[in-house]
């Protein structure tokens, strides 16, 4: 990882409508990343019009009118979020769903349960592959 990432550390949007997930995530990752959660498309859009963030970790399932595909589809039409890297978290398993997901735009799907390793890796290395691009 380059000492850029190690000064300060990325900034994290967690999209996740279950309240327990969301704790985990945030006590987990928040050694590596500046976490902030949201569970719905409008606390969603509450965190991005604030604040400029490195990566998000999106679920499928969310609660409101929208869900993480659609989400994902909107974000990518946001000045300055067009590349950011998305990861989708989703018990969603099936391959129609990882096929949509990626149809979507997002850059990596995993499902649920992921080992802790792999989802930390995973997101570490999407904020790596975007500061070297």
């Amino acid at each position: 990882m380059t000492d850029a990432v190690r000064q300060t550390k990325p900034k994290l949007l967690v999209t996740e409508d279950d309240f327990e997930n969301q704790k985990f995530l945030e006590m987990f990752l928040k050694r590596n990343f500046e976490v902030e959660i949201c569970d719905s498309e409008q606390s969603f859009y509450e965190h991005i019009n604030k604040k400029k963030f490195d990566v998000i970790l999106m679920d499928i399932s969310l609660r409101g009118n929208k869900n993480g595909l659609e989400l994902t589809k909107e974000v990518r039409k946001i000045p300055g979020y067009e590349n950011i890297p998305i990861v989708c978290l989703s018990a969603h398993a099936f391959k129609k769903d990882r096929d949509n997901a990626l149809n979507a735009g997002v850059d990596v799907f995993l499902t649920k349960p992921v080992e802790n390793k792999v989802l930390l890796n995973t997101l570490l290395e999407a904020v790596e592959n975007k500061l070297s691009n």
